[in-house]
């Protein structure tokens, strides 16, 4: 027979509990510089005794560094929670304003069912959309994010492929190749080099680009100067014929970036520098936060004694007290998630230094995990310092969360980075003559004798995932190739 009792026990335990201020901590980590600008801003309306830091401290006011007692306790708070991951809640979500004084409603006005349907990507957002559909490579990724971010306002590529080569540390053959895809992006005619060939690829999709329409495009000069006779002449038509290929081609769209501009088309702006240090001054590299991007907010101490002297109800007292709190805190979060982003990416620049010194070859395998490790923080923090979050350097602007790749362990227990060994069998393949086409045997004996033992089937498997031929495809292309170009 079963018997009921009740027992009362004492256990001490710690735990972080989730304010609504913490939260708000939490969640500015995940902004982006431009997200947490238009936060700060509104911060400022509802706040009087906030204020900017225009880099010249007004007498009476208080930065981060000048912190109350009580500001004080608010940051050990946010460390506290900033380490742990909190529980790995997640600031971002839905949940967020739910509890301990939060809404209880469960509608959020930036989430409406409105909002989200009237929310308009921009050309970044689109055109990263397809690339992580067309490419499984993570470095095809990381190079087709560089050549998104160098896009101008038209949606132009106005930047030489060699300079981006040797930049990234990279074939030229694999940026063409890339493009040669990406060409193919909505809009029609985004990486394009110029005008003419801006046009000839939307005249491509269209089916409309024959010799005629080549020949007119190639002497866009001429239309310019309404030399209409002697543009008959060059395209071998007839005057009527060709006003129907000018009508033609003024339908297109010369600025295929054109309808993105009302959401500003712009390279991704770091919120981290790195820069090369002298060897006079023990070289390395030198990481700091970018100073042109980073809001700072001043608290007004002497404003708030003037508010304060003044206030005489009890409710007028309880506002301005709880304005003083609210503002301690956002400015001891606001120096908390610099510092957070400062030390993550720091970590990141010291483990990936073979990377940026050599090339895209020599990208260290890496985790979150391994991160979080080394600067004794919880994954979920350094996942969302690295999202949204880009680091100027000599190789380019990058998401932080690019440089992080799974890793291959070899049978002398050295371990490398699946993308960099993708690389490598990308670099033999692009370097084949036609008379010495590499089987994935061969490719594996010539990476076991760099010190990469790799299975036949791994070596395989990332091939087809870069959509490159066997040995037998790319013979016979290579034989139609030199065939064509002795015709």
């Amino acid at each position: 027979m079963n018997s009921f009792s009740q027992k009362l026990n004492l256990q001490q335990s710690q735990h972080l509990v989730m304010t609504p201020q913490l939260q708000q901590a939490i969640k500015l980590l995940q902004l982006s510089n431009v997200e947490l600008g238009e936060f700060i801003e509104e911060e400022l309306e509802k706040n009087p005794l906030l204020e900017k830091d225009d880099g010249e401290e007004a007498q009476g006011n208080e930065s981060a560094d000048e912190a109350t007692p009580a500001a004080d306790e608010g940051k050990d708070e946010i460390e506290a929670a900033f380490e742990s991951g909190a529980g790995d809640f997640d600031g971002g979500s839905s949940t967020a304003d739910i509890g301990s004084g939060g809404n209880m409603k469960f509608e959020n006005a930036e989430d409406s069912f409105e909002n989200r349907m009237s929310a308009e990507k921009t050309l970044r957002e689109h055109l990263t959309g397809q690339l992580n559909m067309a490419f499984s490579d993570e470095r095809d990724c990381m190079i087709g994010t560089l050549l998104i971010d160098r896009l101008d306002e038209s949606g132009y590529l106005r930047d030489e492929v060699d300079v981006l080569a040797e930049r990234l540390g990279c074939s030229t053959a694999r940026i063409y190749n890339l493009l040669s895809r990406m060409k193919q992006f909505d809009p029609t005619g985004v990486f394009a080099r110029d005008l003419p060939e801006c046009l000839a690829l939307q005249l491509e999709e269209k089916g409309a680009f024959d010799t005629p329409m080549r020949l007119l495009v190639e002497n866009l000069s001429m239309l310019g100067d309404h030399d209409f006779k002697g543009l008959a002449n060059v395209c071998g038509v007839n005057d009527t014929y060709l006003m129907d290929m000018v009508g033609e081609i003024k339908c297109l769209n010369p600025k295929p970036a054109a309808e993105f501009d009302h959401l500003v088309v712009q390279t991704a702006i770091p919120d981290v520098l790195m820069k090369r240090m002298p060897k006079n001054l023990g070289g390395g590299w030198r990481v700091e936060l970018n100073s042109d991007t980073l809001p700072r907010v001043l608290i007004n101490q002497e404003y708030y004694t003037q508010v304060s002297q003044g206030a005489k109800g009890k409710k007028d007292r309880e506002y301005v007290t709880t304005q003083l709190a609210s503002a301690n805190w956002l400015v001891r979060a606001l120096d908390q998630r610099a510092q957070t982003i400062l030390k993550v990416a720091s970590s990141l620049v010291e483990q990936q230094d073979a990377f940026f010194n050599y090339g895209i070859e020599f990208l260290k395998p890496l985790t979150l995990k391994d991160i979080a490790t080394e600067i004794e923080m919880h994954e979920s923090t350094v996942s969302r310092v690295t999202t949204n979050k880009y680091i100027g350097t000599p190789r380019g602007i990058f998401e932080l969360k690019f440089f992080f790749s799974t890793a291959l362990i070899s049978a002398d227990g050295m371990v490398h980075s699946s993308e960099a060994i993708k690389a490598r069998v990308k670099t033999l393949i692009d370097a084949e003559e036609i008379t010495k086409i590499l089987s994935d045997d061969k490719i594996v004996l010539i990476l076991k004798g760099e010190g990469i033992d790799i299975a036949r089937r791994t070596v395989a498997k990332y091939r087809e995932a870069m959509h490159i031929g066997s040995s037998v495809q790319r013979r016979k292309q290579k034989k139609n190739i030199a065939l064509n170009d002795l015709c």
